[in-house]
């Protein structure tokens, strides 16, 4: 049976505004694009939007192949789990288009896939030019498309190849004007617009490397009793600087990084009931089960005899975690408030299930989107932007020496998520258990590299 990738997306500007989406039917193979379409469609929301798209390029390929086994990948986290049967589709205005695009092709023909937003570039451009178009009052026009190339030339000149160039530029002449990383960002959703409908089959582009899928489950389940929730965000917004104060163009520091032992704190009550918990909620204290683990991983500690500070975040259940280490090691604990967990607003104390109940809409804008809080909360932007004020403050105050770091799930994911420049929804991809262990080196160069994630050895 033949095979056909569509991979759609849809966007609002101002959700609900004007809005409009793309889509775009790919060759698994070559990754030759062999039919576009996009639309600008007036107001609706982002979802709305993004199920158009996901309708338009489910016809576009059964007008190519009807018999054909279709792979949709999307970077609506919402789109897909609802299409796939995980979630339920509660909103009024999304079960029609749902029951519409689950009849295009007979059932089991279709499969799902969550993609980063950074690997749907083509339909985002798509649907960019749709909005666009509509703005101006116009139709978009497929031969007026621009998408195909510069979606090519974005597969080619990726973050991550940049990203190598620009260290081994350094290394190599480390008088160069400086050139900063930063990690890759998702542009708002969408950026550029345009209005319009068509469907175009459309000529191969040059053709670009392979593109790699996107690795492993699409994401965990609710990390216990804090952090990130069990879905990525669908359309995130610009994801916060992750370079350190100092470019990549100083001169190669091969001397003593400053090392961070990321140490997430033991359990508490909420931790086995998966609620969150925040900087905003009750701040419970260490359970019997969090103490042991707290005196485990002392031991380990002392036992590899690296650590010369110790830095905690303002909460209770670190500052004990961190306190059984210190005594075991003979250190003193210095508070860092930057290093404290998000707060979850009206979350706290809820589980993922409890949140998709009371807090629907609150919930969808925060899985689409990194800037959006939970009612009377923190945004992951905003943490973003405080831990690496908080990590550049520590790397530089005991660089070259090994600080054990107490801290929480979204703190810990972010500095690792900072260090590897990968984009917010990196953030999901981790899974990072209490009273793990995890590491990162700084250089004086502004490089940095991680050494350990989730280690759990200690508890065994």
């Amino acid at each position: 049976m033949r095979e056909l990738i569509v991979e759609a997306d849809g966007g609002s500007r101002g959700n609900p505004g004007p809005a409009g989406y793309g889509a775009v039917v790919l060759d698994p193979v070559s990754g030759e694009a062999l039919a576009e379409t996009a639309e600008y469609i007036g107001v609706a929301t982002n979802n709305v939007a993004e199920y158009k798209g996901l309708l338009a390029g489910l016809r576009a390929a059964r007008e190519l192949a009807p018999e054909a086994a279709v792979r949709v990948r999307m970077d609506s986290k919402l789109v897909v789990e609802q299409m796939s049967g995980r979630w339920k589709i509660k909103h009024p205005d999304m079960k029609p288009l749902a029951a519409e695009a689950a009849r295009i092709y007979p059932p089991g023909q279709v499969s799902y896939e969550w993609i980063p937003r950074e690997r749907n570039k083509h339909a985002d451009r798509l649907a960019n030019e749709a909005m666009d178009a509509g703005r101006q009052g116009r139709r978009w026009e497929p031969s007026a498309s621009r998408a195909a190339l510069d979606a090519t030339a974005a597969r080619v000149v990726g973050d991550a190849t940049a990203g190598a160039a620009r260290a081994r530029a350094a290394l190599a002449d480390a008088t160069r004007p400086a050139v900063r990383e930063a990690a890759p960002a998702a542009a708002a959703h969408p950026a550029p617009a345009g209005a319009a409908s068509g469907t175009l089959a459309v000529p191969a582009p040059a053709p670009w490397p392979g593109r790699a899928e996107a690795p492993g489950d699409a994401l965990a389940a609710p990390q216990a009793a804090e952090g990130p929730g069990p879905a990525a965000p669908a359309a995130g917004a610009a994801a916060t600087p992750a370079t350190p104060s100092v470019g990549w163009a100083a001169p190669a520091d091969l001397g003593a990084p400053a090392t961070f032992v990321l140490l997430r704190h033991g359990e508490t009550a909420l931790t086995p009931e998966k609620r969150f918990s925040g900087s905003g909620g009750s701040d419970p204290e260490l359970s019997a089960v969090g103490r042991r683990q707290a005196e485990a991983v002392a031991a380990a500690l002392a036992a590899r005899g690296t650590v010369r500070e110790i830095v905690s975040s303002p909460l209770l259940r670190c500052r004990q975690t961190a306190a059984t280490v210190a005594g075991r090691l003979g250190l003193d604990v210095r508070i860092e408030d930057g290093l404290r967990e998000a707060d979850f607003g009206a979350w706290e104390g809820l589980t993922f299930a409890e949140v998709r109940e009371r807090y629907p809409d609150d919930l969808d804008a925060w899985l689409a989107s990194p800037k959006a809080a939970p009612t009377g909360g923190e945004s992951f932007a905003a943490v973003s932007r405080r831990v690496a004020a908080a990590r550049d403050r520590l790397t530089e105050r005991h660089a070259g020496r090994t600080v054990l770091v107490v801290t929480h799930v979204t703190p810990i994911k972010t500095l690792v998520r900072l260090a590897l420049g990968a984009p917010p929804e990196a953030l999901f991809r981790m899974e990072l258990s209490a009273a793990s262990l995890s590491a990162v080196a700084y250089y004086r160069d502004g490089n940095a590299s991680v050494r350990l994630l989730n280690d759990t050895s200690h508890l065994r």
